[in-house]
């Protein structure tokens, strides 16, 4: 039997911040103490809050294609993400592997077929701190998705997909100036073959979205997996969404189907870095203001994995209905549940001790110690 305590500490639990010691039995928390002193160690008055839950992260992509036409080992690859990830607190990662090739990825059904198998590679031989599970990011307007995702959705790894549609023209790009000035330059193309370009993508979007989305959905259905909208923009957006059994809703760029998603039961989820920001980088709907009107449930780190508890420590600043621990039950609890994880994401008896140890003396939170199931990770 292993068994410590983490004494003198400001315990964030559900709906409160206590003063006490939290004992950890055999990876587990055993007992929470308050206004009382426990033997164990004394973390100097820190926060102690559960191990964060990140369930849409693009960072094992950057870090396995760190340059364009570069691609990186994947086990490497995944481990300095990996050491990013825990050293900000976070002990669930869902990591985002994007399905679907385009011209400008080409083909990517080897890489794909890398990053899952090094996830389950590396969770197999104990590598790794965080606890590690992947999320297919469908691009539903690419020939090949279908099969990418039968490739991969029965892998005991894979416990999230999102249904995505990047076209011109619809949902995050509905007006195509942030869409145009973002791949014009990438892409370095006239304004003639910009043109091209969109009408091409388009017609792609006619020829494969709706089939793909079919055939992901029902093969989904059959093995139980969980599935969430991307980008919904409009309450149609939202009734689709709804129709077809979405469980979390990413990204929603407008208040009014944010809301429509929150009433419908589905999780929204917004970018920590928008939180951090104070406004989205391509000029949708600020994530702040979702939490302020209420309608605010999850937040994802993205592309920057210490956003998400540099965010929900600055959440409560930037909306005064929100406590901190409303706000950290957002990067916890709530992630948590939305991916049918009950045994985490909140500090109480019995639940795993996935637990972060935090000092916040100024805005910028400062990670000092991280135990997954009540072993020192980080």
């Amino acid at each position: 039997m292993s068994e410590f305590a983490l004494a003198n500490a400001r315990i964030v639990l559900s709906d409160e911040v206590v003063t006490g010691s939290v004992l950890v039995r055999d990876g587990v928390i055993a007992a929470i103490d308050t206004g009382t002193a426990r033997a164990g160690e004394d973390v100097e008055g820190d926060y102690v809050i559960p191990g964060l839950v990140e369930l849409h992260t693009d960072h094992f992509e950057n870090h396995y294609r760190p340059r364009p036409g570069v691609t990186w080992n994947a086990i490497a690859a995944l481990q300095s993400h990996d050491a990013q990830v825990a050293g900000a607190g976070i002990t669930t990662v869902f990591d985002a592997v994007r399905i679907g090739s385009d011209p400008e990825t080409g083909d990517i059904t080897a890489d794909v077929r890398a990053m899952v198998d090094a996830v389950a590679e590396a969770d197999a031989t104990d590598r790794l701190r965080a606890d590690h599970h992947i999320h297919l990011r469908c691009e539903l307007a690419t020939p090949d998705v279908a099969q990418q995702f039968e490739d991969n959705c029965s892998n005991p790894i894979v416990g999230l997909a999102s249904l995505m549609d990047h076209t011109p023209g619809a949902r995050q790009y509905t007006t195509l100036e942030h869409y145009i000035a973002y791949y014009q330059k990438k892409l370095r193309l006239s304004d003639a073959e910009m043109a091209q370009f969109i009408a091409d993508r388009q017609a792609e979007r006619d020829k494969y979205a709706d089939t793909n989305r079919a055939a992901i959905l029902k093969r989904g259905r059959e093995i139980g997996l969980a599935f969430a909208s991307h980008d919904d923009a409009t309450v149609e957006h939202v009734d689709e969404a709804v129709r077809d059994g979405m469980a979390i809703a990413e990204f929603p760029t407008t208040m009014e189907a944010a809301r429509a998603c929150h009433e419908a039961g589905l999780a929204v989820l917004m970018g920590a870095p928008n939180v951090v920001r104070g406004q989205s980088h391509n000029g949708n709907i600020s994530a702040a203001e979702l939490a302020k009107a209420g309608v605010l449930d999850v937040l994802s780190s993205d592309y920057v994995p210490f956003a998400l508890i540099y965010a929900a420590f600055l959440l409560p600043e930037r909306a005064d209905n929100i406590s901190l621990p409303q706000a950290i039950g957002m990067v916890t609890s709530r992630p948590a549940a939305a991916a049918h994880l009950g045994d985490r994401g909140e500090i109480a008896v019995g639940k795993r001790a996935d637990l972060v140890r935090v000092r916040r003396d100024d805005p910028v939170p400062v990670v000092r110690s991280v135990w997954r199931q009540g072993k020192r990770v980080s």
